[in-house]
């Protein structure tokens, strides 16, 4: 069978057409051409490597260019049939991927869609007709490392590459007893294939420097992707028949009763590997087609409790500093779940800890086990709240109270009496930025008085992605360029930036690592006037401003002039 017809077909070269576009420079073009030479890889994937195009741009000009549509495949389920109809030695050869079959038509993602001989090869083992669609090349390979790589049916050959390393792994063991009533999902979770490959991917994780990892089951397929530096990365497919049994495995290892498959349930893995021992939060939640789990990796060794190596600027760290060793008040800590939250309270804790404090915490969960601290673990389930903890506290003589999060009216009146009554309360809330914090406290039903009495400093933060270490590379800029996002000018003029140009530390995405982004806003006794009065957002934020506060944006773009992060990682984590 012969393949479809391509659109409009393409005579000038790919880098000439870019320019034209205005995507790219000619500097640009000649930097990329000269990287190109000697290595096998498209102009497209050069130029990706050396961020001068965004994927989404380069695949919708490749799509008007040859006139078929394009395709997103890390969004992509495919069917473990329609990817056994090539096979993975030819889809690798030509670096094309089957997406559907559809009656006798099937679609290719490629990268490059004018290759004949790869329509006509796929087009007479399948004896269907082949529908291109255009995707970036190296999308294609991890779309065909993802899929093929992962579909063997011996789990054993999966983890192969990575046996060897795995090291000692051990369940450390809870002396609860674990509930097990269904005996044959006991069974295979138990069998050594299963255990080697959780084992595997537990490791892999803590490796790989992930937070977070999420065994996710759809209707034909089962994948594991990796939270890494605050983004998800897919890593492995295991075949979509092994997911009751690694489920399974997941919560025998985490004391969570296996027959129950219909209410959600929330567990902990201690692990011991080698000589660290490392522990995994763990939540299973049912959907349509299975159980899914997420892991919460809590590695102590990777904890960094140093206020000075969070990311803070000068100006901000000494306003934290000096609200945190205030006898009494309130310091509030807002931001998205993931931001870091809890690395800053529990620094700012490790920092005025002494024996001369008596500091107690209600957390839900308790997360790391700090030491001289008492640390409750909440339970609504047994009626242990948040707001009885609170109570209960304060009959125990405490100097510092932590509560994990401010959920409800009842546990912010308890927090903002004890501020008001000689204690010094840490706590978070779920806001979008330090003034608007106020506005969401006004909102629970706290009356603004008590706010402008209790309140020392919120503080609001973000986690950006770092710039590789082991790949940056330097690029003419100019400051005022950053004045468009909200930057204030300092007179650098022009000035060096950076970016990662894509190396295997990084997996290729020019970065690695993580830098907290802050707004920090002391409150000051003009701020207080301010919410007595029920001043609106806005003049909040101009007061806070016109004192000295950097606004999350202006604090990610000053790490961009620092050659910490790139622009449009601050763009992604941060509103104007």
């Amino acid at each position: 069978m012969r393949q479809a017809k391509l659109g409009q077909p393409v005579t000038r070269r790919l880098g000439d057409l870019l320019v034209a576009e205005g995507l790219i420079n000619e500097e640009q073009l000649a930097k990329a051409l000269a990287e190109q030479r000697g290595s096998t890889e498209k102009l497209g994937t050069i130029l990706l490597k050396l961020n001068f195009v965004q994927e989404e741009q380069l695949i919708g000009f490749l799509s008007r260019q040859y006139g078929i549509p394009s395709i997103t495949l890390s969004r992509l389920d495919i069917d473990p049939e329609v990817l056994k109809l090539v096979p993975d030695a030819i889809a690798k050869k030509y670096e094309v991927l089957p997406i559907k079959k559809s009656g006798s038509t099937l679609t290719l993602a490629m990268a490059d869609p004018t290759n004949v001989f790869a329509l006509d090869d796929v087009a007479f083992m399948t004896n269907l007709q082949v529908t291109p669609v255009v995707a970036s090349q190296a999308a294609i390979r991890k779309a065909i490392e993802r899929n093929y790589d992962a579909q063997s049916d011996a789990v054993t050959d999966v983890m192969t590459a990575l046996s060897a390393e795995v090291g000692n792994v051990e369940v450390v063991e809870d002396d609860t007893p674990s509930k097990v009533d269904v005996f044959e999902l006991k069974e295979s979770a138990d069998e050594a294939p299963v255990v080697k490959l959780v084992n595997m991917v537990l490791v892999d994780a803590i490796r790989k420097g992930a937070s977070d990892i999420h065994w996710e089951p759809y209707e034909k397929v089962f994948r594991i992707r990796f939270r890494i530096d605050g983004v998800l990365h897919e890593m492995l497919a295991p075949p979509k028949r092994l997911e009751p049994a690694i489920i399974s495995r997941l919560k025998i290892m985490s004391n969570l009763d296996i027959a129950e498959r219909r209410m959600p349930q929330d567990g902990r893995i201690k692990l011991r590997y080698n000589t660290r021992e490392i522990d995994f939060r763990v939540s299973i939640l049912p959907t349509i087609f299975g159980e899914k789990a997420v892991l919460r990796i809590l590695d102590k060794d990777a904890l960094n409790l140093d206020l000075t190596q969070l990311g803070f600027d000068p100006w901000s760290l000494e306003k934290f500093g000096h609200a945190i060793k205030q006898p009494y008040g309130m310091v509030l800590i807002t931001g998205p779940t993931g931001s870091g939250k809890t690395t800053t309270l529990y620094s700012a804790i490790h920092t005025i800890n002494s024996p001369e404090h008596n500091i107690m915490t209600a957390e839900d969960p308790v997360e790391y086990n700090l030491k001289g601290v008492n640390q409750v673990q909440v339970d609504e389930g047994v009626g242990r709240t948040f707001a009885a903890a609170l109570r209960s506290f304060l009959r125990q003589d405490p100097d510092v109270i932590l509560v994990g999060e401010t959920r409800d009216l009842e546990t912010a009146q308890i927090s903002i009496r004890a501020a008001l009554t000689g204690h010094l309360v840490f706590s978070t809330l779920h806001t979008n930025d330090c003034p608007s914090t106020v506005a969401r406290l006004v909102d629970m039903g706290i009356p603004p008085f008590l706010i402008a009495s209790a309140l020392q400093l919120i503080l609001a933060q973000r986690l950006g992605r770092k710039v590789c270490k082991d790949c940056k590379e330097p690029y003419e800029a100019d400051e005022e360029s950053l004045v468009p996002y909200g930057h204030v000018p300092t007179g650098l003029g022009k000035t060096q930036f950076y970016k990662g140009k894509g190396c295997q530390v990084c997996n290729f995405t020019g970065m690695k690592g993580r830098i907290a982004l802050y707004e920090v806003m002391p409150v000051s006794q003009e701020l207080r006037d301010a919410i007595l009065k029920a001043a609106p957002t806005t003049e909040l934020r101009e007061i806070a401003q016109a004192q000295g506060m950097k606004t999350l944006r202006q604090s990610g773009l000053s790490k961009v002039i620092d050659g910490t992060t790139t622009v449009d990682e601050v763009l992604r984590v941060t509103m104007s």
